[in-house]
């Protein structure tokens, strides 16, 4: 009997693990949250786009990245809103809009601390909204509670949107 199948049923099961889309441009909130996910040991491959303009263009293969086609696509996106050339509002509208981005999940992780932020990011499609606490060892647990919540509990449907 060949080991041959079994070896190509299990390199089917053993996929890697979807990529977490980090938006974010200020480099001290950047830094903060990959120390918190590295911190809580996920083994998802972490892409920081440091504005609106790069993380569409990262997930439509656009730009920079026309190249190297669309990437795959992330199992969560955290995204600040006050993004420069695209604010994170204007993502998400344009992440909804696309049948490609449709369904992924994304959790609006930002200071901001306004009301009408809070209503327009779920207007718009978010599916959470986390304000960023300013001490870092909250910071720190609000990363990995969001990262153990969206990569490991959370399920998403599986259509052709959402596979990896």
């Amino acid at each position: 009997m060949s080991k041959e199948p079994l070896q190509q049923n299990h390199a089917a099961l053993v996929k890697r693990p979807r990529a977490i889309l980090l938006v974010e441009d200020n480099p001290d909130d950047e830094e903060l949250t990959l120390m918190a996910l590295k911190d809580s040991r996920l083994l998802n491959p972490i892409v920081v786009a440091h504005d609106g303009v790069d993380a569409l263009d990262y997930l439509f293969g656009q730009g920079v990245y026309a190249t190297q086609g669309a990437a795959p696509l992330p199992a969560v996106i955290l995204l600040d809103l006050k993004l420069p050339r695209l604010s994170g509002l204007e993502v998400l509208e344009r992440l909804r809009a696309d049948p490609r981005t449709a369904l992924i999940p994304v959790v609006v992780l930002t200071s901001s601390s306004e009301e009408e932020d809070i209503l327009n990011s779920y207007r718009r499609g978010a599916n959470s909204f986390v304000r960023k606490p300013v001490i870092f060892d909250r910071f720190a647990d609000a990363v990995r509670q969001l990262g153990l919540y969206w990569l490991l509990l959370n399920e998403l449907p599986m259509d052709d949107a959402t596979r990896g």
